[in-house]
């Protein structure tokens, strides 16, 4: 979950001003990436490249099925990086096999401090259509958060950006999320030419709002679901660790539009919840089925969820409670430590429940840091707390035993 509008032209505003200075960091437009596929640029729906080959679904996940050189670009410049894009194969929220889709960017510049690190930025995608995905965004030069990715690229870190809600593009699809941004990690250390050093690359994870949520689940699901990856940390920031309580807040306001993209997009994952539907719901659900995060909330501002349901509550209703479960943070602590960064004044997910994330994963072992601003709200935080992330991210990377704020 991300933005609202009036405040989404600031954030991008903002995030072009952090790219623009990155670039000077970096020499940005200096040069290009090199041969890429790019032309003509169709959207993935009518893209080959993500159809996978036949017997995919018996390759190991993470398994590469297609990989091409690609041209990265924002603020019509050229990113000075070396990046080719994948498809491998992942787990969907149920366990079944799926594809993912990501760009591995590899910045023209040495890190010569040791083997290059693996930053996974996981953008706020918070959408329903595969336009809106950040692999073929970065291709569109239409990605707002590139100025953030800019920040580890210009220090030498290389960057993997999948598009983590899959190819039904199930919005709030938890362990869907978490599971894509896992397996595009895998993906990226698979690479040839890259430079990386496979399985044994410092990765570190990074993403705030719905990007934060991709990168709680996997820094949750990384013991039992990758284990060998050499995860060194996560920043995670204006996490929705807790769908129900930020949907109570959302609902009927300015922003509820998120609240319908993130049941529609479960409802991908999980078609049971279906049946909460009225016929207002099932129209609702085929006008906004490939709708980005922005056109969403314009489309439908001040509406309430169960205008759309035949419950008058319909996140209380059983089939919704064990969704809504399902896709609760906090349940199994990450093994690698994590920096959660949070607004007091959050206006969207409310700060207590960034408070119970972390003690819940205190209390089973995890190592936690929460920093808690405040002078933002929910957008603003996206950009001023970057440069946190990026601090903690690379003292992970330098070995430093980073303080824990739990009780």
């Amino acid at each position: 979950m991300h933005v609202r509008p009036g405040i989404r032209d600031v954030i991008a505003t903002g995030l072009a001003a952090v790219l623009l200075a990155a670039g000077v960091m970096v020499g940005i437009g200096s040069a290009s990436a090199g041969p890429s596929s790019d032309a003509p640029l169709v959207e993935p729906h009518d893209d080959p490249f993500y159809a996978p080959p036949a017997g995919w679904q018996e390759a190991a996940p993470g398994t590469l099925l297609a990989t091409r050189p690609v041209t990265v670009k924002g603020l019509g410049l050229t990113v000075p990086a070396d990046a080719q894009q994948f498809l491998a194969r992942s787990t969907d929220a149920k366990g079944a096999p799926t594809t993912v889709a990501g760009i591995l960017m590899v910045p023209q510049i040495p890190y010569p401090a040791g083997a290059r690190p693996l930053v996974s930025y996981q953008p706020a995608t918070d959408s329903l259509g595969d336009q809106c995905n950040p692999s073929y965004k970065l291709r569109a030069g239409t990605e707002y958060e590139l100025g953030l990715m800019m920040q580890a690229l210009g220090r030498g870190w290389a960057v993997v950006v999948s598009d983590y809600e899959g190819p039904q593009n199930a919005f709030t699809a938890a362990r869907m999320a978490g599971h894509g941004v896992l397996d595009g990690i895998r993906a990226a250390e698979a690479l040839s030419g890259t430079g990386l050093t496979g399985r044994d690359t410092p990765v570190g994870l990074w993403g705030y709002s719905g990007g934060g949520l991709a990168t709680s689940w996997a820094a949750e699901l990384q013991n039992g679901y990758a284990p060998e990856l050499k995860i060194l940390g996560a920043a995670s920031g204006g996490t929705p660790s807790d769908m129900g309580a930020a949907a109570r807040n959302i609902d009927g306001t300015i922003a509820s539009g998120l609240v319908l993209l993130a049941s529609t997009g479960l409802t991908r994952a999980y078609p049971e919840m279906l049946s909460l539907l009225n016929d207002q719901g099932r129209a609702m659900i085929r006008e906004i089925g490939d709708m980005c995060v922005g056109d969403a909330v314009s489309r439908f501002p001040f509406r309430h969820l169960n205008e759309f349901t035949v419950s008058k509550d319909p996140l209380a209703e059983p089939v919704a409670v064990q969704v809504m479960e399902d896709n609760h943070l906090g349940r199994v602590a990450p093994k690698t430590p994590v920096f959660l960064y949070h607004s007091l004044f959050d206006e969207l997910i409310p700060y207590p429940s960034v408070q119970t994330l972390q003690a819940d994963w205190c209390k089973g072992g995890g190592k936690v840091t929460l920093y808690s601003d405040a002078a933002s709200e929910h957008s603003s935080l996206a950009v001023s707390g970057a440069p946190l992330a990026v601090t903690y991210l690379a003292s992970r990377f330098a070995g430093v035993d980073v303080p824990s704020t739990c009780p």
